[in-house]
């Protein structure tokens, strides 16, 4: 290219999109976008091998398996862009027509959501130009879940668990049983979503040690605020009174129930990383210098 060549402008979309990302970046708002993922089964059908149960042996039963499937329709086989999903506000995969996927994850609680991309872009914040589901999962130890996605077509049965009005209850995104789920036309004839150049994904992998710090951090948060309440309220109930001003780390005059949970948390999450500096120096061997 001449060294005087001009490129050439961004118009409508892109521009739009290419615009709210600089904005992101400089006023540090969360950006979802699954630009250079987001290729729909029209443009890339799925490749990957027909359907089979990973083996139990190859994840941990003190954690939860989730597999993610999307039956065949015509509609999503003609789709340029596929929605992305989301597990605790993090990106994992665009989800192609006619697949399957799955993710080990921690126990507890893991957030779900799905978001259509349009070029790439999604949304910023708590603005998304196309929320498919935004849904919390209880998951438990040693338990297979499935989750169904289809715009077209609902499942065979409600999951009989999960209340009518839990939100993976309803609409495209739901959860059913495994006897549904394997049921002729569901996950048993799809094909696994394969990570490629034209549609990079993060699935098909154990995210736990992602879950457990995503975990302490949010735990920390609401920690730290029912700390500043519990001051309040024993101030207002006259049983505390404000730190003296010497005191650097402010707070109350009294022993705080908080602070005991405060300081239990953060004792189970240095046993938490105790464990994996184990794990990673047995699988590291010993070094002899």
């Amino acid at each position: 290219m001449p060294m005087n060549a001009r490129l050439p402008e961004l118009t409508g979309l892109p521009k739009l999109a290419a615009a709210l990302m600089a904005l992101g970046l400089l006023s540090g708002c969360t950006i979802y976008q699954s630009i250079g993922k987001s290729t729909g089964g029209f443009l890339h059908p799925v490749s990957g091998p027909d359907f089979v149960h990973i083996a139990n042996d190859e994840w941990d039963q003190d954690n939860a398996l989730i597999y993610f499937y999307r039956p065949h329709s015509q509609w999503a086989a003609e789709e340029i862009e596929s929605p992305s999903v989301y597990i605790d506000d993090r990106h994992y995969f665009n989800f192609r027509n006619d697949s399957f996927t799955w993710m080990e994850v921690a126990s507890g609680e893991r957030q779900i959501a799905m978001r259509r991309p349009l070029l790439g872009l999604e949304g910023m914040d708590n603005f998304s130009l196309s929320l498919i589901a935004d849904a919390p999962l209880k998951v438990e130890p040693g338990e297979i879940y499935y989750l169904r996605y289809s715009e077209v077509s609902t499942p065979e049965a409600p999951h009989p668990e999960l209340d009518p009005e839990h939100p993976l209850a309803s609409g495209d995104l739901q959860l059913v049983t495994g006897d549904v789920a394997m049921a002729p036309g569901e996950i048993v004839t799809t094909r696994f979503l394969n990570s490629d150049l034209l549609a990079p994904n993060h699935a098909a992998a154990s995210i736990i040690e992602v879950n457990e710090d995503d975990d302490y951090k949010r735990d920390m948060v609401l920690l730290e605020t029912a700390r500043e309440e519990e001051i309040e309220r024993l101030r207002s109930e006259g049983k505390a009174a404000p730190a003296p001003w010497y005191w650097p780390l402010g707070g109350s005059d009294v022993e705080l129930e908080t602070d005991r949970k405060i300081n239990e948390r953060k004792a189970a999450y240095r046993k938490i990383e105790e464990e994996r500096a184990a794990r990673a120096a047995a699988e590291g061997g010993w070094w002899i210098f």
